[in-house]
């Protein structure tokens, strides 16, 4: 699922300045021109000079003059009308700041007066600007209906945010009211951009209008109609919280260097992270006898969508494997080889091998299982063929996104083997990964720390767990993520960066073998980053159907999982 790491160029916008002024001045100027165009996330480009073509004439007959003797070269037309441009306040800034106005241009303080204007409207699009709706992260409701955002705006709020107002900055407020026109007394709360989301923590329940730019961890993006902007299938042109920005006047072509939008999707990229997968006794019996793919047939979708997909694997693939044993007593296993197909079903790039298990059946199992992952072109860490591969940091560029994925095992001893000449696990050192994790982010990498820890059967995570999650995200990891738990655990924001203690079993056989079945359930962490940036991450909620299969939750399963998990989390 990973492409070539080299990114993508971007979709073109707008046309540079071309010497516009002397063309509307020359009367003689008549031919469109073509300029070249202008990368989404670049400044304007160095224009080269121009150079006239060489004309090829036929020789002069002889006592014929010369060009220059017999041209009078001719006189030059003034330009003395200077071109005014008006555009609102509201514009966002990361949009009014793109403008660059060419020479021969200025703005002007008086729309009447002004050649050309940039505004709100649907005549001569030449900018979609994309907003999200979001609340704060520990909101249950995941959207509201289509028409629910403006019903508010006209004062007719209803649904699970009836009477909060929608919290909104000074430009976001400009440009729906452009749209929508004014809106109710007490339907909206003006703030500053950088009070919005700790005053919407403060008084939940609370909604924003935010820019897309403008998205960050703490927030949940709701979906509108059921479309979010963090998804790839966005589609804009059928958001109702998309604003369109216009040019009207005698230049309509956009030569100012404005961009089609704030969110270009080749510069997104989602990650699934996964808890435990584990391809033995009850769960191998399963896929046995219902195919190798049975687990995946109703969750496999939303693992394929994720440009990158993480898999934590803890069990060794070898072809002496027995044949699996739903009742099997002791706790050293193994898989049979042909089940890696389920992983190749579900779109695996990124294995994880920080866990328990992945020794039980020597050094031999462990070399065979790694050559099995390279020779499917997957990324593997956390553990290796010794522990300087097992340390190693795995680098993964995707539509101009660095991310670094690092791991380890924190129970040590006989869990993590990998040494100077053995294969598996790495033991977690934490100077080490701290040193390491501070090194990727000055280098511009995004770094997804992920661990084996001990495992607590509770919702709550442990104070051993909090110390050590929380010494990643401190030195500058923005995912800290729990792949140990066999039952979904809390979640804390910290340094910055989003910590799940536990996500719970992807792949596992302990259906109905927790307390109050809780380890039936489990996330999937769909992690979302944008032009180098940790935007935040959508929570896929499951629960196994049999000792293979999970399903995603039914509304009701759902909005039950989180209110435990959330309590959980002090939230």
């Amino acid at each position: 699922m990973i492409p070539d790491p080299r990114r993508k160029a971007h979709s073109p916008v707008w046309s540079g300045i071309l010497l516009l002024s002397a063309c509307l001045a020359l009367a003689a100027c008549t031919t469109g021109l073509n300029p070249p165009q202008e990368d989404f996330a670049g400044g304007p480009p160095t224009r080269t000079p121009f150079q006239p073509l060489q004309s090829v004439e036929p020789p002069s007959p002889p006592g014929t003059p010369t060009t220059a003797e017999s041209q009078t070269p001719p006189q030059t037309q003034q330009v003395n009308e200077t071109i005014s441009v008006w555009y609102p306040d509201y514009l966002p800034d990361a949009l009014s700041d793109r403008i660059t106005l060419p020479a021969g241009y200025q703005l002007t303080a008086d729309r009447d007066e002004a050649h050309i204007t940039l505004s709100v409207g649907s005549e001569n699009v030449v900018s979609r600007w994309v907003y999200a709706l979001a609340a704060p992260y520990p909101t249950i409701p995941d959207g509201v209906p289509s028409e629910a955002v403006q019903q508010s705006w006209r004062g007719e709020s209803r649904g699970p945010f009836a009477g909060a107002p929608i919290l909104l900055d000074q430009s976001t407020l400009g440009v729906f009211s452009a749209l929508w026109g004014e809106p109710a007394a007490g339907s909206v709360k003006v703030l500053p951009p950088g009070n919005l989301i700790d005053y919407a923590w403060g008084n939940q329940p609370a909604w924003a209008l935010l820019p897309f730019e403008a998205i960050e961890p703490r927030w949940k993006v709701l979906e509108v109609g059921g479309v979010s902007p963090l998804r790839t299938d966005f589609d804009p042109t059928a958001y109702p919280l998309s604003a369109p920005f216009s040019i009207q006047g005698s230049d309509q072509e956009n030569r100012f260097g404005i961009p089609a939008t704030n969110r270009d999707p080749s510069l997104l990229t989602t990650v699934a992270l996964t808890g435990v997968t584990a391809l033995v006794r009850a769960t191998a019996f399963t896929m046995h006898r219902n195919g190798s793919t049975y687990p995946a047939g109703d969750i496999g979708p939303i693992l394929r969508r994720a440009d990158i997909t993480h898999i934590s694997n803890e069990i060794p693939f070898t072809p002496d494997c027995p044949p699996p044993d739903p009742t099997q007593p002791g706790l050293l296993f193994c898989s049979d080889p042909e089940y890696i197909a389920l992983l190749d079903d579900v779109g695996a790039d990124v294995i994880e091998l920080t866990g328990d298990h992945f020794g039980d059946w020597g050094p031999e199992a462990m070399r065979y299982t790694l050559d099995l992952y390279r020779e499917r072109g997957w990324i593997y860490y956390g553990g290796g063929y010794d522990l300087q591969d097992a340390r190693q940091p795995r680098l993964i560029e995707h539509n101009g996104n660095r991310l670094a994925f690092i791991g380890c095992n924190g129970k040590g001893g006989g869990y993590a083997t990998a040494s100077e000449a053995q294969p598996g696990a790495a033991a977690c050192d934490f100077n080490y990964m701290q040193r390491q994790i501070r090194d990727l982010r000055e280098e511009g990498y995004q770094v997804i720390a992920t661990f084996q820890h001990f495992e607590y059967y509770t919702y709550s995570p442990q104070p051993a767990q909090v110390r050590d999650f929380r010494r990643l995200a401190e030195a500058g990891a923005v995912v800290v993520s729990g792949s140990q738990a066999h039952q979904p655990q809390g979640m804390e924001f910290i340094a910055g960066a989003f910590i799940h203690y536990g996500l719970g079993n992807l792949f596992f056989d302990q259906y109905h073998f927790c307390t109050d079945n809780a380890c039936d359930d489990a996330f999937i962490d769909l992690h979302v980053f944008y032009d180098g940036r940790y935007l935040g991450n959508e929570l896929a909620t499951t629960v196994f159907i049999d000792y293979a299969k999970p399903r995603l939750m039914t509304p009701e399963e759902r909005q039950t999982l989180l209110e435990v998990i959330f309590t959980a989390s002090g939230w």
